[in-house]
């Protein structure tokens, strides 16, 4: 054997030893997938450690998060999600629904137009298993704020009152009135 071929060894195994493995090799403890909505809209969310980041603004764009921290940019599909997260994402609630139900002026009378929703929220309540409804009364900016808070707090009071009365459970609706300080239309104080 050559006298330098066991210098030349122990050389490429220090500089084997010092490189950092590859994140292939690396434990993977996380997976950050940026999915689509139901109608193919993305957000972004941007993955953040003490040792890196990475910035997600497409559909399933990805970042793994190694066991050191460190953080890396992954492409995902949707047969990889689907095997990867397949259970966990048939096992999520269906999303949200919100119906806007409107009310004569002045008064906590639902107009003709939103009595006639009713149906359509029966049949979305009672395609859930265990659906849980807010009804969060709104009013415009005419009039004072303590009676606008009462006349929001009297409409969501008379929405769940129809609701219990089309057969929901009572025990499944909460109210809460949100008077001028969230209106459904931004208008200057005493516009409608």
């Amino acid at each position: 054997m050559h006298p330098g071929i066991p210098i030349l060894l122990i050389g490429a195994l220090i500089a084997l030893i010092d490189e950092e493995p590859s994140p292939a090799a690396e434990e993977v403890r996380e997976r950050i997938v940026l999915l689509p909505d139901a109608a193919g809209h993305v957000g972004g969310v941007s993955v953040t450690t003490s040792r890196g980041s990475a910035q997600l603004e497409r559909a399933y764009a990805a970042a793994d998060v190694f066991a050191d921290g460190k953080v890396a940019a992954v492409e995902a599909s949707p047969a990889s999600v689907g095997q990867r997260f397949g259970a966990a994402l048939e096992a999520l609630p269906p999303a949200p629904s919100s119906f806007l139900v409107y009310f004569v002026f002045d008064q906590g009378e639902l107009t003709a137009e939103s009595l006639a929703q009713f149906d359509r929220i029966k049949a979305e309540l009672a395609r859930r298993p265990a659906p849980e409804v807010v009804v969060i009364g709104h009013t415009d900016r005419i009039g004072s704020a303590r009676y606008n808070d009462a006349l929001a707090l009297k409409r969501a009071e008379v929405v769940r009152a129809a609701l219990i009365d089309a057969g929901i459970d009572a025990g499944r609706v909460s109210v809460a009135g949100r008077g001028e300080r969230e209106p459904l239309v931004s208008t200057e104080d005493e516009v409608t």
